[in-house]
């Protein structure tokens, strides 16, 4: 079976993500990143959210994110969006996701997100990462992305 550490997709800005500027609102830029996850598990063959028979959720919380935007994008701007896995523990990945337009870097994230049951009562629970997970994925041959000082 081959293991996999990237991901690549595309995305459309649409008009309801945008600000009264029709400029690309900030916090969508986390929102795409995470539907990029979510494909990137699928095309793995794997689910970033499963419920099992006690009624808990298996999900990915986060636990944190950095970003950073260096031009805005605007309305039906096509954006490429490149995820990959820069750091897996027994618990959580970290992911790194680069965003483009034309060919164009315009905002980068670095976020991490824990392994854990989600309980009827809303209480998380951590867990290792599925083994039907760790044997499909790898960290990139590449370096986690960094950010400029403040």
């Amino acid at each position: 079976m081959s293991r996999h550490a990237e991901f690549r997709c595309q995305r459309r800005v649409e008009f309801a993500d945008t600000d009264c500027a029709g400029i690309l609102h900030f916090s969508m830029f986390g929102r795409y990143a995470e539907e990029a996850e979510h494909a990137f598990m699928r095309s793995l063959g794997v689910s970033s959210f499963q419920r099992a028979e006690d009624g808990s959720i298996h999900g990915f919380p986060r636990l944190g994110v950095r970003s950073e935007f260096r031009r805005p994008v605007s309305f039906e701007d096509l954006l490429e969006i490149h995820l990959w896995i820069s750091h897996v523990s027994q618990r959580s990945l970290e992911y790194c996701a680069r965003f483009s337009h034309q060919g164009e870097e315009v905002a980068r994230l670095r976020y991490a997100v824990a392994c854990c049951h989600v309980l009827p009562d809303g209480r998380l629970r951590p867990m290792p990462l599925p083994e039907s997970l760790r044997e499909r994925i790898e960290v990139a041959d590449r370096e986690r992305l960094s950010f400029r000082e403040r």
